[in-house]
C-alpha cells in the first residue's frame, strides 16, 4: 500500500494564507479597476455632451445650417473647438442627418453612420457607438432653429461630439499603474507576513504536526491516568499545572489548574514539597490515614525552568503490613523460643520433684515468676478496670511485644473504663502508635529496667489516655515539631518510614475533636475524676505485687503533682517523657458488672 505522504501543516497554512492574500488583491484590483472604468466613461459622456451643447448654443451655427453653410463656416467652427477639446469629432447635421462638418472632409454631406433619431426629436442622450472613426463615446444634443421667436424650439439638425475610447483606456491604465504598484506590494507584504506567521507556529510547536500534537494529547491523558502513582506538575510560577485522577484520590481533593501551591489544602510538607522548599526523595508523608511517599523532579528544557514533577506513591497498606510483619515475626521468635526455654525450666522442675527436693522446687517456681531482666513476668490485662474486651486483646497483645523487646508495659492503677468501645480503629490507631513509640523509647533509653505504664479513664463517651515510658525523652524544642511527618530523635532502621505514628495519632484525634500533647513534668493536663466503683465482693483481691526498683510507686495514678514543691523523681521516678490523649465518642455504653 502505498505511503501517503502529507504535507506539513506549516507549509499548508502559508499556501493556504498566500492564496488568501493573493485573491483578495486581485479580488479588489478588479474591483477598484471595474469601478474606475465606468467613471471614467461616465466622465467622459459628460465632457462629450457638454461640449456638444456648447456647439449647438452657437447662434451662428444654427443660422448656417438653415441656410445650407454656404461659406462652410460650421466646418471651420467644429474643427476649432475639436482640436481645442481633444475630441475625436464634432459633427453638426441637419434635420436629414447630412453632415455639414466632420475630422474627414470627405465624408461631409454624407449621412452620419449612427442612428440620430434621438437628437432630431429633441433628446440628448450619450452613448458607446462605433462609427467611421471607431468606437468612442459620444454625447448628442439637439440643434434649434435661432432664427426668430416664431422658429423658437423647432429643431433643425443635431451636435454630435465623441471621445476615444481608447482615450478613456489609456487614462484608466495611468490610474491603475499607481494601483498595482500598491496591490503587488501588499502581496509581497502578505507572503512574507505569512512565511514569518509559518516559522513562528513551526518555533511554537517545537515543529509538531496537528495529527502529532492530538496524538501526544492522547498519549499524555493515557500516561497520567494509567500510572498507579499520583502525579502533579507544578509551573515555574508555583501554578498546579496538571493532576491526574490517582493524586486527586490519594490527597482526597481535587487540585485545580492554576491555582498557587501556597493555596492548596494539603499536609504542610507536602505544600513545602510542591512549593519546592523542601527537597523530596522518598520521603515519607501523611495525607489523613494515608501514607504517601513524596519525590519531586526539576523540569528544565534548554536551560529554561518548566517547574517540577511531583510523584505520590501509596505505601499505607505496605506500612500497616510491615508493621503487622514485624509484630508477627517477633511474637513467633519469642513463642519458639520461650517453648524451648519453658521446656527445660518444666524439665529441671520435674527433676526436683522426682528427688524429692521440694524447698528447692518452691523456689525454682518463685524464680520462673520474675524475668531475667528482674521485672515481673508480662500478665494479661484485667478486666478491671478495663471492661472492654476488645481494648484488652489489644493491650494484652502489645504487652506481649513489649516484653519480647525487653520492657514492662502496665496498665495503670489509675485505670477505669467502663464502657464498650464504639470505634477500634480510631481507638487502636492512637493508642497502638503512642504505646508503639514509648516501647521503643524505653527500649532504646538507657535506664534499666525500660517499662512504660499505659493510664486509660473513660469519662462518658470520652476517653483519655496517658502513656509514660522510662526513655530519654523529648526535648522541649521538639514537643511540637516531633508531631510533623519525618520528624523523629530515632535512625531509621530496616528501610521502614520513621516520624509518622505520632503526626498519625495527633491527626486521628483531631479529627475527633480530640488532641494529642506531650505533658509538662511533672505537671500534666487534668484527667476528669474516676467514678466510684461499687464494691465487688465476688471479685477477688489482686496479689499484691513486688516492687521494682527505679520504678514510679503502682499506687499511685500519674495524676498532677499533690503540694506544691514536691519532688518530681517523687512522683514519677526515672519517666522519661508523658504523652497524654484525649478521644471523644469513642465509649458507648457501660459493660454489665457480671
Amino acid at each position: 500500500m502505498p505511503v501517503r505522504l502529507r504535507l506539513p501543516f506549516a507549509r499548508q497554512v502559508l499556501i493556504l494564507q498566500i492564496a488568501v492574500v493573493v485573491v483578495v488583491g486581485c479580488a479588489g484590483y478588479a474591483l477598484v479597476a471595474w469601478r474606475l472604468d465606468g467613471e471614467l466613461r461616465d466622465q467622459f459622456g459628460q465632457r462629450a455632451l457638454t461640449l456638444a451643447r456648447s456647439v449647438a448654443a452657437d447662434p451662428d451655427v444654427g443660422r448656417s445650417v438653415v441656410a445650407g453653410d454656404p461659406g462652410h463656416l460650421v466646418q471651420d467652427r467644429a474643427e476649432r473647438v475639436r482640436r481645442r477639446a481633444g475630441a475625436l469629432f464634432v459633427v453638426v447635421t441637419d434635420r436629414r442627418g447630412i453632415r455639414y462638418s466632420h475630422p474627414t472632409e470627405a465624408l461631409l454631406g454624407q449621412r452620419v453612420s449612427t442612428d440620430p433619431s434621438a437628437p432630431l426629436a429633441g433628446r440628448e442622450v450619450v452613448r458607446f457607438e462605433r462609427g467611421t472613426l471607431g468606437l468612442s463615446v459620444r454625447g448628442k444634443v439637439p440643434l434649434y432653429d435661432p432664427s426668430g421667436p416664431e422658429a423658437a424650439g423647432r429643431v433643425v439638425g443635431e451636435v454630435s461630439v465623441g471621445f476615444d475610447a481608447g482615450a478613456i483606456d489609456r487614462e484608466l491604465d495611468d490610474a491603475l499603474s499607481g494601483l498595482s504598484a500598491f496591490v503587488a506590494g501588499a502581496l509581497l507584504l502578505g507572503v512574507l507576513a505569512s512565511a514569518a506567521i509559518g516559522v513562528r507556529l513551526r518555533r511554537q510547536t517545537l515543529g509538531l504536526e496537528p495529527y502529532e500534537l492530538v496524538e501526544l494529547v492522547h498519549e499524555r491523558e493515557a500516561v497520567l491516568h494509567g500510572v498507579g502513582e499520583g502525579v502533579v506538575a507544578v509551573d515555574a510560577a508555583g501554578r498546579v499545572a496538571v493532576c491526574n485522577a490517582e493524586a486527586a484520590r490519594l490527597l482526597g481533593t481535587r487540585l485545580e489548574r492554576g491555582v498557587p501551591v501556597e493555596e492548596l489544602d494539603v499536609p504542610g510538607p507536602l505544600r513545602e514539597v510542591l512549593a519546592g522548599r523542601s527537597p523530596a526523595a522518598d520521603l515519607f508523608v501523611t495525607a489523613g490515614e494515608r501514607v504517601l511517599v513524596v519525590n519531586r523532579r526539576e523540569v528544565r528544557r534548554r536551560n529554561r525552568d518548566l517547574g517540577a514533577v511531583v510523584t505520590l506513591r501509596d505505601r499505607t497498606d505496605v506500612e500497616t503490613l510491615a508493621r503487622e510483619l514485624d509484630s508477627v515475626r517477633t511474637l513467633f521468635d519469642a513463642l519458639r523460643a520461650q517453648r524451648h526455654e519453658y521446656a527445660n525450666r518444666l524439665h529441671t522442675l520435674s527433676g526436683l520433684l522426682h528427688l524429692g527436693h521440694h524447698e528447692e522446687a518452691a523456689g525454682y517456681l518463685a524464680t520462673l515468676v520474675t524475668d531475667a531482666s528482674g521485672a515481673p513476668a508480662a500478665e494479661p490485662v484485667p478486666s478491671d478496670p478495663v471492661f472492654d474486651p476488645y481494648l484488652q486483646a489489644f493491650l494484652s497483645a502489645k504487652t506481649a511485644v513489649a516484653a519480647e523487646r525487653g520492657v514492662r508495659l502496665d496498665v495503670g492503677p489509675g485505670s477505669f473504663v467502663p464502657g464498650r468501645i464504639i470505634d477500634p480503629l480510631d481507638v487502636t490507631t492512637v493508642v497502638g502508635n503512642l504505646v508503639d513509640n514509648a516501647v521503643e523509647a524505653a527500649r532504646q533509653g538507657g535506664r534499666r529496667p525500660a517499662w512504660v505504664e499505659v493510664e486509660l479513664l473513660g469519662d462518658g463517651p470520652d476517653l483519655h489516655v496517658t502513656v509514660a515510658d522510662s526513655g530519654a525523652g523529648v526535648p522541649a524544642s521538639l514537643r511540637e515539631e516531633i508531631f510533623r511527618d519525618g520528624v523523629t530523635t530515632r535512625e531509621p532502621t530496616g528501610g521502614r518510614a520513621r516520624g509518622l505514628g505520632l503526626g498519625l495519632a495527633r491527626r486521628t484525634a483531631r479529627a475527633r475533636g480530640g488532641d494529642v500533647t506531650f505533658a509538662d513534668q511533672p505537671d500534666r493536663p487534668d484527667q476528669p475524676d474516676r467514678p466510684d466503683q461499687p464494691d465487688r465482693p465476688d471479685q477477688p483481691d489482686r496479689p499484691d505485687q513486688p516492687d521494682r526498683p527505679d520504678r514510679p510507686d503502682r499506687s499511685r495514678r500519674l495524676d498532677p503533682p499533690g503540694p506544691a514543691g514536691a519532688p518530681d523523681d517523687a512522683r514519677h521516678g526515672t519517666t522519661g517523657a508523658v504523652v497524654v490523649a484525649r478521644l471523644p465518642g469513642v465509649l458507648g455504653k457501660e459493660a454489665d458488672d457480671g
